[in-house]
C-alpha cells in the first residue's frame, strides 16, 4: 500500500495541504514544483482573493482536470 505523503505550505508552514490546494499549485505553477502554498498564501502570491481561487478550483473540476 502506498504511503500518503503530506505537503506543507512553503510560506506559512500550514500542515497537510488539501488535495485541492496541491492540485491548484500544480495547475497554476507547474506539475514539477517542489514547494507548495496553502490557499491563503497562494492568494497573496497571485494578488487575488481566496474566494476567486475557490471558484477557479471548481471551474477546473467541472472541466474535468485530472489534477483535481
Amino acid at each position: 500500500m502506498k504511503q500518503i505523503e503530506y505537503v506543507n505550505c512553503f510560506s506559512c508552514g500550514k500542515k497537510q495541504l488539501s488535495k485541492d490546494e496541491v492540485a491548484l499549485n500544480k495547475k497554476m505553477i507547474g506539475r514539477e514544483i517542489k514547494q507548495f502554498y496553502c490557499l491563503k498564501c497562494f492568494a497573496e502570491y497571485f494578488d487575488v482573493t481566496t474566494e476567486e481561487l475557490l471558484i477557479k478550483i471548481q471551474e477546473f473540476k467541472e472541466q474535468g482536470c485530472a489534477l483535481f
